[in-house]
């Protein structure tokens, strides 16, 4: 009953989007890496790299800092016995529970993904390591992405950066690896092939539209405005994703969704977040971007823009 009410709120809430009513960005502190969702709270939470608080927001647009801890206590501790830093994190509903899903990063060689349950709205503890790129040799194990296949219900951890973006099946609640299931790079050369980075792909969003998966990722240098977002897509989530022209992603090619230019007051935008929807059909994504002139150059803001298809059901954002 509860998760129903929580879907119905999800349609009320997001009915009063309206992109005039958009200023970019929605959270001006730093806040790369966000991901959002509906909370049991029947309020919207977003979190972001260095997770030690979550903002809150009733219409996805104001938000405000949460009262309640996004981890706690005595994961922090378990997680600073594992790593140093902690980026992209990724939450998720898997078997009807919510899980967080979060990079613990000392190096690329020494990089990991570690899975947390939600124990409170908007509050996770530390279930265990999913994934280790000392034990896979897979460089920048980051970015996790989870998603479940509604038509045969399996689970999949999408994550990767320099090393290429790989793929693996979870168990059907999300907190571990199913047993025999084996790695597949499924988009981006490693930075060795690509050192400009422009085929070296990074913060993978699964979202299905019509007859589509859709794999968002990010390339280019996070810094400046070589990033950008882009995406390929596939029928099924086990398919080789494709960009536009048909090429694969796992040879580096993308169909550029969104891309600011040198000089550009927001720039480098990538690394999305969720897509809502509102009633009126139009969607809204989420994504982190510089702002020129700022104080902290090197922060990223939370932005919301309309996310449109095009006729032949490819994805763009007109503007930040």
């Amino acid at each position: 009953m509860l998760r129903s009410l929580t879907l119905l709120l999800a349609m009320l809430l997001s009915a009063s989007i309206k992109a005039q009513d958009i200023t970019n960005p929605v959270w001006p502190r730093d806040w790369p890496d966000p991901t959002v969702w509906l909370g049991d709270d029947g309020r919207y939470h977003c979190l972001a790299t260095n997770p030690t608080r979550s903002i809150v927001s009733d219409d996805l647009i104001h938000w405000d800092y949460s009262s309640v801890p996004p981890i706690d206590l005595e994961s922090w501790a378990q997680m600073q016995a594992i790593a140093q830093r902690f980026w992209a994190p990724d939450v998720a509903t898997v078997n009807g529970h919510r899980n967080l899903y979060l990079t613990l990063y000392n190096s690329a060689e020494d990089s990991n993904i570690g899975v947390f349950s939600e124990t409170e709205p908007g509050q996770f503890h530390f279930v265990g390591l999913l994934t280790r790129s000392k034990e896979t040799g897979i460089h920048d194990t980051i970015d996790p992405e989870v998603v479940t296949d509604p038509k045969t219900g399996r689970v999949w951890l999408f994550f990767g950066s320099v090393g290429g973006i790989h793929r693996i099946e979870l168990d059907k609640d999300g907190r571990a690896l199913k047993p025999g299931a084996t790695y597949e790079h499924v988009a981006g050369l490693k930075v060795e092939q690509c050192p400009d980075r422009s085929k070296v792909f990074e913060g993978s969003y699964l979202h299905r539209h019509g007859k589509y998966w859709y794999l968002f990722v990010s390339s280019g240098f996070f810094g400046d405005h070589t990033y950008k977002l882009q995406v390929g897509r596939a029928k099924r989530l086990t398919d080789t994703f494709l960009d536009r022209e048909g090429r694969p992603m796992k040879d580096g090619f993308a169909t550029t969704v969104l891309q600011s230019n040198e000089g550009d007051r927001f720039y480098g935008p990538g690394h999305c977040g969720e897509i809502f929807k509102g009633q009126d059909g139009q969607e809204y994504i989420f994504y982190h971007c510089h702002v020129q002139g700022s104080r902290r150059p090197s922060s990223r803001p939370l932005f919301l823009s309309p996310i449109k298809w095009d006729k032949e059901g490819w994805p763009y954002v007109e503007k930040i």
